[in-house]
């Protein structure tokens, strides 16, 4: 057994329930989002025409939006804000994601060490076990810091990126389970789902910011008495600050959903629980050795808050990156101990 394991009890885990189980939970969570998006263009809608149109009842103005007797413009232009704002992101994610940092592109023909040559092999092994019809991108990172990260919104965009100091201090057992659990993200399309979320929660901060300084220019221009309309004043004004705190606890619990079935779909494609359990050790091992050394250098390191809920380590959990924002005050990723505890791998002597 690899040293890092010695502290820790090894026994097989269910792999495939645990994909089920976060598929499930993926899919909730997408939907909350969609379900937000889709009633804050009603409640806009509504708005708008409680200032023309003069309702007893707010649930009658509803009804007759959802049943178009009132067009749901406010709805279908949130739509195709969304739409094309999905599309731009999804085609430049590769390029987002490598912002900042001194990258270059591996294949058969440009790896210079027998190291570059290895690691182009394991993607290329993965990708085959996996099922993948196309050979995702493979970068290297100049970064000393242990990490790695898959970006793409498809199997044919994909692409998957390791920094130096990964490829020289893990041997291939654990390279090939870090590839295994980025191309993991591939194949159950993390990516296209997280930039999903993503866009509709910056979408929904952006137009409620653009509503609440709508309501507050009217109301200093006007002072109506209409009950309906400064209800939904009211509703509009509370999401404001309500809804961005909800965002970023979905974004967070979907961030760490995803992590666990990527952790699983390593699992499942290795056949063996082990190399990933040692690989994330030794990460986290090295970023608490190198704790100084990294800060300077993550932070010297342009965009990474674009990054961080890729990589398969959150450097926040080692104390590596400043807390700068209340996102920032919860990890993106599960703690070490839970993500190793739902592949089988529990501490000696903990009955948690």
């Amino acid at each position: 057994m690899n040293q890092p394991l010695n502290n820790f009890t090894v026994s097989s885990t269910d792999w495939r329930k645990s994909l089920q189980t976060n598929n499930r939970k993926t899919v909730m969570i997408i939907g909350a989002f969609i379900a937000i998006y889709v009633c804050l263009g009603l409640l806009i809608d509504m708005f708008m025409y409680s200032s023309t149109l003069h309702y007893a009842t707010m649930s009658q103005l509803l009804i007759d939006v959802l049943t178009f007797q009132h067009f749901p413009i406010a709805t279908l232009i949130m739509a195709g804000v969304a739409a094309v704002s999905l599309m731009v992101t999804f085609s430049f994610s590769d390029q987002l994601m490598l912002l900042g940092t001194e990258y270059r592109q591996i294949n058969p023909e440009t790896a210079q060490t027998a190291e570059e040559k290895q690691f182009y092999n394991i993607v290329e092994e993965i990708k085959i076990a996996a099922g993948l019809s196309y050979m995702p991108k493979v970068y290297i990172i100049e970064a000393d810091y242990m990490n790695a990260f898959a970006s793409g919104y498809s199997e044919k965009s994909a692409m998957v990126a390791i920094t130096r100091g990964l490829l020289t201090k893990l041997n291939r057992s654990e390279i090939q389970a870090v590839m295994a659990h980025e191309i993991s993200h591939v194949r159950h399309m993390d990516i296209k789902v997280t930039l999903l979320a993503s866009v509709l929660a910056n979408l929904i901060v952006m137009v409620l910011d653009m509503v609440f300084y709508s309501i507050v220019f009217s109301n200093q221009r006007s002072s109506s008495d209409d009950r309906s309309r400064n209800s939904l004043a009211s509703i509009l004004l509370i999401l404001r600050y309500l809804l961005p705190v909800i965002n970023i606890l979905l974004l967070l619990y979907l961030s760490r959903t995803r992590e666990y079935m990527a952790d699983a779909g390593s699992v499942e494609l290795l056949r063996d629980n082990q190399p990933l359990a040692s690989a994330l050790l030794k990460i986290e091992q090295d970023h608490t050795d190198n704790k100084d050394v990294y800060s300077s250098e993550y932070q010297q390191t342009a965009h990474e808050n674009v990054r961080r809920a890729a990589y398969i380590f959150d450097p926040v959990q080692a104390g590596i990156e400043p807390m700068t924002s209340l996102a920032d005050a919860f990890s993106t990723h599960p703690n070490l101990r839970d993500r190793l505890a739902a592949i089988g791998i529990k501490i000696k002597n903990d009955n948690k």
